[in-house]
Formats: C-alpha cells, structure tokens, sequence
C-alpha cells in the first residue's frame, strides 16, 4: 500500500489502513520509544499511546516533510509526557555548558556493540539518558529540551555532560571502549545537526 493510499484511508478511519501504517512505523518507533523506556513493556505501552496519538492528529499532517519524522517527533514528546508524568527532571546538577556528541566510528568497531551501547544508554539514571537522546539522538537544542521537561536549559546542559561522561565510564568498564588517551574524549565536539 503506498503512503498516499495508507494517509487517506488512515484519515477515515480504515482499520486496513491503519495496520500498514502501524506495521510500517512502529519497529523503528519502538527502537525510539526503548531508548526512553526503562523495559520493553513500557517501551511498548509508549508506542502504542504515540500511535493513538498519530492517528487522533494526522489530519494535521500536512505533506511537508517524511510522514516517518512527522511520526517520530509525536512519538518522541509521547515518551517525553509519559516520562514527564512519572518523574521530575531538574533533580539537582551543576551549571556545565556541553558541546554536541557523536560517537567516533573506530572506538566502536562492530555494528554488534551498537545494540550493547544503546543498552548502556538506557543504563543511565532517568535525567541523563532522557537529555542524552534528546540532544545527541533526536537533535533537539538545549533551548527545545528545557521547554520539553520544563526545566531549565542550563539543567540540560549539564545533564548532558554528565550523561557523557557516565556512558563513557560504563562502556569503558564493560569493555566495550577503550580507555581514550589522556587528553581524548570518545565523544566528539560537533553539535548534531
């Protein structure tokens, strides 16, 4: 079914339509939502709630741009309202300005550590990995994510340079980096686009 026949059929509430839509989007929605979600069961509840939400709003959608990052961001702030009903953000950390992180290619070196690095990622305390793959992940700004958890931008900052430095830690010590050379950081200094 194309996505044109999927969008129309979706806006009169066809069932058939709904389920291509939802079997298209939803195995990468859920890598999206896993990456928010302490397990999979809750990982699973966000989907689901974000796709309500997709179908309830998409006569919003209005063609300009992929249906697919049309569908992530609602996902995306589903997550972030769940979160943001279950726990506070501003827990307390210092004033640290961050740069943007990407990872370098050669300090992982197989596409198999990928899904051990993500599991690190969910590792982290609620604040740090929610700021983490807001910034570094989804691409949001600093200034978009203190309004998203309603907490300030500074608190994001900071957030994020301390998730960076606890992930790195925890990848070192389940041998998944090495030690970076003294004056290195396994994470880069460019700011996601």
């Amino acid at each position: 079914m194309t996505e044109e026949l999927m969008l129309t059929g979706c806006k009169r509430n066809n069932a058939t339509a709904q389920e291509a839509l939802y079997n298209r989007f939803s195995p990468r929605m859920l890598g999206v939502c896993y990456r928010f979600a302490k397990n999979r069961e809750d990982a699973e509840d966000m989907l689901q709630e974000g796709f309500i939400k997709v179908f309830t709003q998409l006569h919003q959608y209005r063609s300009e741009g992929a249906l697919e990052g049309w569908i992530r961001r609602i996902i995306v702030h589903t997550c972030i309202n769940i979160l943001k009903k279950n726990k506070k953000f501003a827990d307390s950390v210092d004033i640290i300005h961050a740069t943007g992180v990407h990872v370098r290619e050669e300090m992982i070196p197989s596409i198999m550590q990928a899904k051990q690095v993500v599991e690190c990622i969910r590792s982290l305390p609620l604040g740090y990995k929610t700021v983490l793959n807001l910034y570094a992940i989804e691409g949001y700004s600093h200034k978009e994510i203190a309004f998203l958890l309603d907490i300030e931008e500074s608190t994001s900052r900071s957030q994020y340079t301390r998730a960076k430095a606890m992930l790195e830690d925890i990848l070192i010590k389940k041998k998944i980096i090495n030690k970076p050379a003294k004056n290195s950081n396994f994470l880069g200094a460019v700011s996601p686009s």
